[in-house]
């Protein structure tokens, strides 16, 4: 796609120009460093390849090259506090409509990731996942990085390059779901360019969406739309333990409450695992 075909697949939104590398280590990291230098809100940085990508607390991003779109995108909302955090599941939120609009019937696991049920069976796979980085400096305004990684093909070499990474994880009891590529969920083909404009396009239509009036209970009642996760019973790894309950609801800010066997608690953060239903 030619740059001119892109800027006009983004007119009206708030995004570009947008910048394409082969490789580099972790284009959130490059695209806050460019934060931090002053850059405009609308930048965006896609790689094919990222050899220290990352996803939530510090974890490894894997995908061999030229399997995944790879982008983070560079905003400055005058936002605070609960509506400030709703712009990480705002991205997977826009994420996931693109993937719908390519036609895949995708869903959120909280927090922030995108899963799909297997074409062969009932089991969940990870299609995509967002990481979102803030940065407020003296006098700066605030600077907030939304990176997301979406599986587009080449589903084994995805399956055997998480596996590979994820043994640390599979000893803690909380192994990753297996990847599932967009390409095998939608049956054809799906170019990076294609997913890149729908998913920017829904992700501009989110964020104005959290500027407006009455905007972000429309966009949580959103989320509680799409979610896998709520009526589900959860484990979440958190850094004070594991908390198990059935996920009810979500905050303002975008917590889950779980109600647990000694109440209700709002998790802001942490590691979820979908269990499966109890016989009956």
């Amino acid at each position: 796609m030619s740059a001119d075909a892109l800027a006009a697949g983004l007119a009206g939104t708030v995004f570009g120009p947008v910048r394409f590398v082969g490789e580099t280590g972790s284009t959130n990291a490059d695209l806050m460093a460019e934060a931090r230098a002053g850059a405009p809100e609308g930048l965006v940085l896609v790689a094919d390849h990222q050899t220290a990508g990352r996803g939530r607390h510090g974890r490894a991003w894997v995908a061999p090259p030229g399997t995944a779109l790879l982008a983070s995108a560079l905003l400055r909302p005058p936002l605070e506090g609960d509506v400030l955090a709703l712009l990480s599941p705002a991205t997977a939120l826009a994420v996931r409509d693109a993937c719908a609009a390519a036609g895949v019937n995708a869903q959120l696991k909280w927090p922030n990731d995108v899963i799909a049920a297997l074409p062969d069976g009932p089991d969940e796979a990870k299609l995509a996942g967002v990481l979102a980085e803030l940065h407020t400096g003296h006098g700066d305004s605030t600077a907030v990085v939304v990176g997301f990684g979406v599986n587009l093909t080449a589903e084994s070499a995805l399956r055997e390059a998480v596996a590979a990474a994820s043994a640390p994880a599979r000893e803690s009891g909380f192994a990753p779901l297996p990847p599932v590529a967009l390409d095998t969920l939608a049956a054809r083909p799906v170019s990076r360019h294609e997913l890149l404009i729908s998913a920017l396009r829904c992700l501009d239509a989110a964020y104005r969406r959290l500027l407006a009036p009455g905007g972000p209970a429309e966009l949580l009642a959103e989320l509680r739309r799409h979610s896998a996760t709520l009526g589900r019973r959860v484990r979440i790894l958190t850094p004070g333990g594991a908390i198990t309950g059935t996920a009810e609801d979500l905050g303002a800010d975008g917590a889950l409450v779980v109600a647990t066997a000694d109440g209700r608690v709002a998790v802001a953060a942490g590691d979820c695992r979908h269990l499966r239903a109890e016989p009956a």
